[in-house]
Order: structure tokens, then C-alpha cells, then sequence
């Protein structure tokens, strides 16, 4: 079942792969796999709608009309010390059929984003004839990999009065076993620039809105247990967020900050046929089910410009649900 969280990591050509699949929860009925489908891959959702949602601005100065940049922007919420979505207590009175091999009854088990391993669990019959045993899976710490990461090429460009266009966009990857897309659009509008003494301020004020889309699918393999055809993974993940930003208006070296709301929803899609081929519930499964998560939370980040002619780098870090780090490359005029 690592593999889903792979989907949420080709943003930047990052793979964590693993042995385990989706699949062989289906060997414990379509119920119980998706209650345990849904609370693995929540805080990997989650996580990636934080990553996917920074990065939309390096300053408060809007750019004047024509004033143009261009970005590649890396983000990463890290998820280090976060226990609470590295797993979740999985109590076997909420599942119909999975048990727990030790014998116990609750019990922390890794999520999407953890590093819990060797977690064997069972299904059987009324009368223990047919028994199936198969380890719960762990996540990307286990791989020590302790961030979501996402990636995407920025361009901005200044229009009248305050005024600038954002756009973003991850160009279309397309391989024997995912495809992903990504696209996005912001504005922001400086509102010291309606102020006399503008050209004399030493900080610019502004807001920023910026919506970001993004869509995949991850086809993944059969396992020993669970056999069947197009099996995939698609992923819907569309994010907003408002904030205000104020930053230092210097020749080179400029520092910013802002605090804002975010607010974005996911929608993961099981689909394909799933046929259980050993253990008590021999069964067939088409397009099984969806998965939804919503996020939302108050962001606040500071940064740092270092502008040299027409080409900039920038970096900031927000304090979020996922505290983030942008890092970014840019190349602008004005």
C-alpha cells in the first residue's frame, strides 16, 4: 500500500516505493479495507495539500506593468516529529474480519506518512478453517523520508495599479504507471501602492489568492493474494489560500512574511477489478471505492530574497498543521 503514497511524490521525480500493495486488504472484505485504506493514506493527503499550496509569493512589492518572473519552486512539509500522522490506533472493534496475529485488540499501526513495521494481522472463517495472515504496511518514514514533497514552474507577471498574475503549472508527466498533472492560478494586489509616499516606503502590503489542481493515477500490481485487472490509483487534490503578506523593499537582500488561511479537499479514487483468490472472503470488487479528506488551517511563514539582476533566489519556511520549506530559483525583469 506504499505504493499510493508514490503518486503523491512523482510532483518532483521523488519515488518511495515498497513491497506491500492495497491490494491484499481487500482479502478482509470490501468494509474493513476501506475504513483501513482511508485512515493510512489521510495524513499523506493532508500533508501534500500543505506542500502542494506554498510557494505563491517571494514578496510584497507587486511587480509594476510588464515586470515579469519566472520560478522553479520546490516545496517540502516535513512531518519529522508529527506522531499523530505517522500513525493511528486501529482497534479491531471497528473492523469486522482484521485481527491482530499478537492477539491484541488496539493498537498503533503505521499510516502513509510512517515507519511502523512487521504488523501481522489475520482474517478467518466462523470455524478457523480458512485463515489468511498478511503484514499491515508502513510508510515513507520507514524509508527515511520524513517530508511531502511537491514541485511546480511559476510565472508572474505585473498588470496596473498594484496588480500582478500568478500561474503555475507542473508540465504533464505520462509513464507506463502514473500520469500526473498539475496547474494553478493566483493574484495578488499591493495595496501600498495607492499610497503617496509609496516610492518612499520601506515595506510594501499586500494579498494574495491562489487555487492550485492537481490530478493523477498510479496503476500498481497484483499481489499473491489479491489478483485482478486496471488496478489504479486516480487522485483529484485542489487547494486555496488567502494571505496577507508584508516584505522589505531593498535593492538586494529583502526579507517577508504572511499569515493566512488554507483550504483544500482530496478525492482518491480506487478503481479496477479486485478478485480475492485465497481466505475466507473470495470475492470480486469493481471500482471499489473513493477516498475524500478536506484540510484547513492558518499558515504564517518568513522568508528571505536575495535579488541579483535578473536572477533571484528565494526561501522561506511556514508554521502550518505541516510546517513547510519553499525554496526557489528565479529569473525576472523589474
Amino acid at each position: 500500500m506504499k505504493r499510493i503514497v508514490s503518486l503523491l511524490a512523482v510532483a518532483c521525480s521523488f519515488q518511495a516505493m515498497a513491497q506491500s500493495n492495497i491490494n491484499e486488504v481487500f482479502a478482509a472484505g470490501l468494509d474493513d479495507a476501506e475504513k483501513f485504506t482511508t485512515d493510512y493514506l489521510a495524513p499523506a493527503s493532508e500533508g501534500f495539500m500543505y506542500s502542494l499550496s506554498s510557494g505563491w509569493y517571494n514578496t510584497a512589492d507587486a511587480k509594476p506593468l510588464g515586470g515579469f518572473e519566472i520560478s522553479i519552486i520546490g516545496n517540502m512539509a516535513g512531518f519529522k516529529n508529527k506522531e499523530d500522522k505517522k500513525a493511528f490506533e486501529m482497534n479491531t472493534a471497528d473492523y469486522e474480519n482484521l485481527q491482530f496475529v499478537d492477539g491484541s485488540t488496539s493498537k498503533l499501526v503505521s499510516s502513509s506518512l510512517g515507519d511502523i513495521e512487521g504488523v501481522r494481522v489475520f482474517v478467518e472463517d466462523e470455524n478457523g478453517l480458512l485463515r489468511e495472515e498478511f503484514d499491515l504496511p508502513s510508510g515513507l518514514a520507514s524509508e527515511n523520508v520524513n517530508f511531502v514533497p511537491s514541485g511546480f514552474i511559476q510565472a508572474s507577471v505585473g498588470l496596473i495599479k498594484g496588480t500582478e498574475l500568478k500561474a503555475r503549472f507542473l508540465p504533464k508527466i505520462n509513464t507506463d504507471d502514473f500520469k500526473l498533472g498539475m496547474y494553478g492560478l493566483g493574484i495578488q494586489h499591493e495595496f501600498t501602492k495607492h499610497l503617496p509616499a509609496d516610492k518612499v516606503l520601506p515595506i510594501a502590503i499586500s494579498a494574495v489568492i491562489g487555487f492550485t489542481h492537481l490530478d493523477g493515477s498510479y496503476d500498481f500490481t497484483s499481489s499473491n493474494i489479491v489478483a485482478g485487472q486496471d488496478q489504479k490509483l486516480e487522485v483529484d487534490v485542489n487547494t486555496w489560500v488567502f494571505q496577507a503578506v508584508v516584505s522589505t523593499k531593498l535593492p538586494v537582500i529583502n526579507f517577508y512574511g504572511g499569515l493566512g488561511y488554507l483550504t483544500g479537499s482530496s478525492t482518491t479514487d480506487v478503481l479496477g477489478t479486485y478478485t480475492v483468490q485465497s481466505g475466507p472472503f473470495q470475492e470480486s470488487y469493481v471500482d471499489p471505492f473513493s477516498i475524500k479528506k478536506n484540510a484547513s488551517g492558518v499558515t504564517a511563514n518568513i522568508g528571505t530574497k536575495l535579488k541579483l539582476g535578473f536572477f533571484r533566489l528565494h526561501a522561506d519556511y511556514a508554521l502550518a498543521e505541516f510546517n513547510t520549506l519553499s525554496v526557489g530559483v528565479n529569473f525576472g525583469f523589474r
